[in-house]
């Protein structure tokens, strides 16, 4: 059913995709970073017939509404033009936001990971072994995450295509989400092809990538106190002095620039708080750095 349903998307929207590709070269980039396994013209032409179908679904939604709901007329014309074409849009915006999403999230947990990774594989190499040993032990730990992945794809084109263990390296390398994994891999590879120690490389680099991971986490435990006294101060202190205000204002008069002040203080408490606490916290998941 997936298949028929990609196939559908692709047959009647990849000419229109091959088009405009060019303004979407970043979500093209952003696909096998993100390790979405549908080729970049299937993709573009799910999101277009997905926008398309929120569009016609959300217009006969507001029709209906609207035959329920009496509005003047002109109210009911500006939301049923505007709304089923803003809800296309957001569906549009979504689809095309997963890969970078998705990429983030896998350059995020590989730089958790990398400096741990690092040391381990520094001491599977003290043993001598060679390369290959050292990827598919990497690749048995869960534990790693997305680095684990990596190290699959990289066993995966050994194992299965054939491919040279370093050449195996390379391709992953190009397409990993994250710039200090590549730089690793690449690293590891001329090292390797030069006939240096990669003992002693993957030593100096895991010995680096901690001190990076701990210099971050530094950064972000300081930077922590002044997010708590940001919310201190914007999110729990001037909505109390808002809502004292507004107390004062409704024993003085019963509105406040034509509205109600017990509405506003409702709007206040209700929908602004919440919204306020919510871009916040979403704000400090994309800053933190995993502990």
């Amino acid at each position: 059913m997936a298949l028929s349903f990609k196939g559908l998307a692709t047959s009647l929207l990849g000419n229109m995709v091959d088009r405009y590709a060019g303004y979407f070269s970043m979500v093209k980039d952003s696909l096998p970073k993100a390790d979405i396994k549908i080729a970049f013209r299937t993709y573009m032409s799910l999101v277009l017939l997905f926008s398309s179908l929120s569009y016609v679904f959300s217009l006969i939604a507001t029709i209906v509404v609207f035959q329920i709901i009496k509005l003047p007329l002109m109210q009911t014309v500006v939301y049923t033009v505007f709304v089923p074409f803003l809800i296309a849009i957001a569906t549009f915006v979504f689809l095309i936001y997963i890969p970078y999403q998705k990429v983030s999230s896998r350059r995020k947990n590989i730089e958790t990971n990398l400096p741990f990774v690092l040391t381990h594989m520094g001491a599977v190499a003290e043993s001598g072994v060679p390369p290959y040993v050292i990827f598919k032990l990497i690749s048995q730990f869960e534990e790693y995450g997305e680095i684990s992945i990596e190290m699959k794809k990289i066993m995966r084109n050994i194992d299965v295509y054939g491919i040279d263990p370093l050449t195996s390296v390379k391709e992953v390398a190009k397409k990993t989400p994250s710039e200090a994994l590549k730089q690793i891999l690449l690293g590891f590879t001329s090292t390797t092809e030069s006939g240096g120690d990669v003992k002693i490389f993957l030593k100096y680099a895991g010995e680096q990538a901690l001190l990076e991971w701990r210099m971050r986490r530094e950064k972000f435990l300081q930077q922590l106190s002044a997010y708590a006294e940001f919310y201190t101060g914007i999110l729990i202190a001037a909505p109390l002095f808002i809502i004292a205000l507004f107390s004062v204002l409704n024993l003085v008069q019963g509105t406040f620039a034509g509205y109600s002040i017990i509405d506003l203080m409702k709007i206040t408490i209700y929908a602004v708080m919440p919204i306020l606490n919510g871009v916040f916290l979403l704000f400090l998941r994309g800053v933190e750095v995993e502990m």
